[in-house]
């Protein structure tokens, strides 16, 4: 069975460089699914999870979001951030997630600081959410 090249590379590492039968992730229209013989493709990549399955598991990243493309069975992921499930520190989403909960009540929502603090909070739930996927 043909597989796909997958690198996902942050600003601080390169976090996945392997080869995998299927990447899906949240884009910008909503999301998208890439097998083997995709299109050429260029999206950016939105706060939420990555899943790519490799040998029958199912492997899941927490992202802030970035860009994807998909050239010749390669998908290059450049992200602002990426952590391995297993990586998530959950106490610390969990702090992060209550502070932006908090901020938002106090803040008027038509403020540029509201729009940062909602971005906080679905980041924060997005790790959450991702770590108890841990495989």
């Amino acid at each position: 069975m043909s597989q796909l090249d997958l690198e996902i590379i942050t600003p601080e590492r390169v976090l996945v460089r392997e080869k995998v039968d299927v990447l899906e992730a949240k884009g910008e229209l909503g999301e998208f699914g890439v097998l083997p013989g995709h299109i050429q493709f260029l999206t950016t990549v939105d706060i939420g999870e990555v899943r790519y399955i490799k040998d029958g598991k199912t492997y899941y990243i927490a992202t802030s979001g970035g860009f994807a493309e998909v050239v010749n069975d390669k998908i290059l992921m450049l992200l602002e951030t990426a952590e391995l499930a297993h990586e998530i520190d959950v106490e610390r989403a969990q702090v992060a997630k209550e502070r932006a909960e908090a901020a938002l009540k106090e803040i008027s929502i038509d403020t540029a600081e509201y729009r940062m603090y909602e971005l906080a909070l679905l980041r924060a739930i997005t790790r959450i959410t991702t770590a108890s996927k841990k495989i």
